[in-house]
């Protein structure tokens, strides 16, 4: 049996003994038509059922800790509990009589890595057509489908991320075949039956769109709009007006009552982003493009939390920092297609240098387990045009600022005290291409122990190829 069918097992016989006491939720219709607030359809119908599994009061001492946020700690100490990080500090900072000792010496201890764009789940190994349920391709506007309800719990790349790459939690995101893609979610990376068990607890929705090349090649090549720029930003306005309008409704009938506007569940989405529930992430390449989506977000009066790729946001870094926006990005991946021919290793590096928020994803079942050393890239681009950031800076890039563009930087992305235990160890200089996580813990749980067999998750779609999971 393997590790992570173990947990399953498990999971499920605790969850056993717990009665079923959901409760189904309140919602306009079940009013009568009475006047209120927070009577919406922009909220989670099926909460998360993600249950921390605190593990044992843990101290990690010795070791070098990059802290998430910028700082640096040399034979630094790290103290879990209650499924928290609750102390951050020194050789001198006192250890709590009866904790599991971790020896740390020589080695590194960061946050959980964060990726703000995957598709785990939804294009899951192995890659056959079966799975292929990533991109609903059937309308240039598909903000009614939902990432989650294609996210398969045991696609082996959640397990390949956590413990090659020390991923803790990622964005699960529709396709960039549509302007409007649907719904993202944000996932804890931990074993679960269902994606329910696996929801990150209270993280915000988000809405993926996108522009460029890929909505105006699908639908055009259908013979339909959009088949060339103008076109994504036609049907985006057209969209956003309807969407506006359908607001007003709900506006109105949450102050005053009567009818209850008939529910388009597209629109609902898009509802939640007029008021500021439901986070935008757009996978835009083009400096020119995305210029033009922040005149459309002030048009309509909603936030771009993030454009994703973004191969030219250093043309733009200035007017990203202005409004706000984050830019998440590849170390090194360009030139694939005309609208990312102007990408430079340098992007990220630029991006830091002016003061913008940048981040590293990845976009791929691969690159997720390797995202330090895709950071240590970007890094050393810099270095070379004379932009000189450090280690500890540069792991920002992996911690807090994903989490500030999922909305849940204050619960995880640094190792700050009362924040979530998700912390890894490496077994060495996390931006060597040498170092390997050693014990990852999320919630302050050991779920990866290389050192431990017992302790090595792998899921029963696992293949087994080397470097690839458990092989024994």
């Amino acid at each position: 049996m393997s590790n992570r069918l173990g947990a399953v097992i498990a999971l499920a016989l605790s969850l056993s003994a717990c009665a079923n006491g959901a409760v189904a939720p309140k919602t306009a219709s079940s009013e009568s038509g009475a006047p209120g607030k927070g009577k919406g359809f922009n909220h989670d119908p099926y909460p998360s059922t993600y249950r921390a599994y605190p593990g044992a009061p843990t101290a990690i001492v010795g070791a070098t800790v990059y802290d998430g946020e910028g700082s640096r700690i040399e034979n630094g100490t790290v103290l879990l509990s209650d499924g928290k990080v609750v102390g951050v500090g020194g050789a001198d900072l006192a250890v709590p009589s009866g904790a599991t000792i971790v020896e740390g010496k020589g080695k590194w201890i960061t946050p959980g890595i964060i990726d703000v764009h995957s598709h785990l789940g939804d294009y899951p190994s192995p890659d056959v057509k079966a799975h292929d349920d990533g991109n609903e391709s059937t309308s240039p506007v598909t903000a009614d489908v939902w990432a989650e309800h294609s996210v398969w719990p045991q696609d082996p790349g959640f397990t390949r991320a956590l413990v090659n790459g020390g991923v803790t939690t990622l964005q699960i995101l529709p396709g960039s075949a549509n302007l409007f893609g649907g719904r993202s979610v944000t996932l804890k990376n931990v074993s679960a039956r269902t994606v329910q068990g696996m929801k990150f607890p209270g993280a915000p929705y988000g809405l993926k769109m996108a522009c460029g090349e890929n909505p105006k090649r699908v639908y055009g090549g259908k013979g339909r709009e959009p088949s060339t720029r103008m076109g994504n930003v036609a049907v985006d306005r057209q969209t956003w007006m309807k969407a506006v309008e359908y607001k007003r409704k709900w506006d109105k009938y949450e102050e005053k009552g009567g009818d209850i506007p008939v529910r388009d569940v597209a629109m609902d989405t898009l509802m939640g982003v007029l008021n500021g529930e439901i986070l935008v992430h757009n996978h835009c390449y083009r400096a020119d493009e995305m210029g033009i989506v922040l005149d459309m977000a002030k048009e309509f009066g909603y936030k771009v939390t993030a454009f994703h790729h973004a191969v030219e946001a250093y043309k733009i870094a200035d007017l990203l920092k202005a409004n706000g926006t984050c830019a998440a990005v590849w170390a090194d991946w360009y030139g694939f297609k005309m609208e990312s021919y102007d990408g430079i290793p340098e992007n990220l590096a630029i991006l830091q240098n002016m003061g913008a928020c940048g981040i590293i994803h990845s976009d791929d079942h691969n690159g997720i387990q390797r995202l330090n050393q895709e950071v240590a890239k970007a890094l050393s681009s810099g270095r070379r045009a004379g932009i000189n950031i450090r280690d500890e800076v540069a792991w920002t890039w992996l911690a807090i600022g994903p989490a500030k563009a999922l909305g849940i930087s204050d619960k995880t992305g640094s190792l700050k005290p009362g924040k979530m235990g998700d912390v890894v160890l490496w077994n060495g200089d996390p931006f060597s291409v040498y170092t390997r996580p050693e014990k990852v813990w999320i919630d302050g749980a050991l779920l990866y122990d290389a050192l431990n067999p017992r302790l090595r998750p792998v899921s029963d779609f696992e293949l087994g190829q080397p470097g690839e999971g458990d092989v024994k």
